[in-house]
C-alpha cells in the first residue's frame, strides 16, 4: 500500500466511526453548548473530534491537526490534518439528518485528500489530488449545467447573521436568478453536492479551513472549480468561498459583485 493509499484508508475509517456514532446519537437529546448567540455546540461535535483525531494521530504521529473544536497542534511536519467532527451541528441538534464529518489532510498547505462521510444516508465521499472523486468507490463529476437561470444553487449564512445581515442581498441576488437556491446547513456536504451533480454551485462567507478543506479538493477532482470570490483558487487566505461546475463560475462571481 503507498502511503497516500494509507492516509486515504485511515481517513475512511476515522470518518465511518465518528460518522455511525452520530448517527446513533442523532435521535437523542443533546448536551448543547453555545459558542456563540446561535453558534451551538454538542457532546458529539467534542466526542467525535476526539474519536478521529485518536485514529488519526495513533497511525501518524508526527503529523499536525486542526479542527474545529479548538485543536491547533503544530507538529514541524509538512502534513496537516483539517477536520470538522460534525459539520451541520444546528441540524444535528435539532435532529435534522443533514449532517456529516469532513476529514482534509494538506501537505504543506496544499489539499492532497479529502474526505466527506454524510452517515445517515451512508455516503462516502472522497478525492485524491490527481485522481479524480468518488462516492461510495462511484467516479463522480460535476453537472453539465451552463444556464445560470437554469442552476440549482446552495448557500449558507453566518452565524453573527443577527448582527450583521451578511450573505442576504447576495441571497436575494442569486434566487431571482438561478432556477432554485437551497440551504442545507452544511458546508462540507454542499460542497461534495456540487461535486456530484446535485447542485451546480454553492456560495458562501465566513467559513473556516476545516469547512471547506475536504470539499475543495472533491470539487476539484469532480472537474469543477472552487475559489474565493476574486477568483484566487484555494486554498487561501479568504473566508469567502464560491464552487460550481466550472460552466457557471463566471456567471456567479458577476453576481456577487453586486452585492
Amino acid at each position: 500500500m503507498s502511503e497516500r493509499q494509507a492516509y486515504l484508508e485511515a481517513a475512511l475509517e476515522a470518518a465511518r466511526t465518528a460518522g455511525r456514532m452520530l448517527r446513533e446519537k442523532v435521535d437523542t437529546t443533546p448536551e448543547v453548548s453555545y459558542k456563540g448567540e446561535v453558534d451551538l455546540v454538542t457532546e458529539s461535535d467534542n466526542l467525535s473530534q476526539k474519536m478521529i483525531v485518536s485514529h488519526l494521530g495513533d497511525r501518524f504521529p508526527d503529523h499536525g491537526f486542526l479542527a474545529e473544536e479548538g485543536l491547533a497542534r503544530e507538529s514541524g511536519s509538512p502534513y496537516r490534518w483539517v477536520i470538522d467532527p460534525l459539520d451541520g451541528t444546528t441540524n444535528f441538534a435539532h435532529h435534522f439528518p443533514i449532517f456529516c464529518v469532513s476529514i482534509g489532510l494538506e501537505f504543506e498547505g496544499r489539499s492532497e485528500l479529502g474526505v466527506v462521510y454524510d452517515p445517515m444516508r451512508e455516503e462516502m465521499f472522497w478525492a485524491l489530488r490527481g485522481e479524480g472523486a468518488f462516492l461510495n468507490g462511484g467516479r463522480v463529476q460535476v453537472s453539465a449545467v451552463a444556464d445560470l437561470g437554469g442552476s440549482l444553487l446552495a448557500t449558507g449564512f453566518p452565524y453573527d447573521i443577527r448582527q450583521t445581515g451578511d450573505n442576504i442581498v447576495h441571497f436575494n441576488n442569486f434566487v431571482v436568478r438561478a432556477q432554485a437556491v437551497r440551504r442545507c446547513g452544511s458546508a462540507a456536504l454542499d460542497l461534495c453536492y456540487v461535486a456530484c451533480g446535485r447542485f451546480d454551485g454553492f456560495w458562501e462567507l465566513k467559513l473556516h479551513p476545516w469547512d471547506v478543506c475536504a470539499g475543495a479538493l472533491i470539487i476539484r477532482e469532480a472537474g469543477g472549480r472552487a475559489t474565493d470570490f476574486e477568483g484566487k483558487e484555494f486554498p487561501s487566505t479568504t473566508r469567502r468561498i464560491l464552487a460550481s461546475n466550472s460552466l457557471i463560475h463566471g456567471h456567479m462571481a458577476e453576481v456577487l459583485k453586486i452585492g
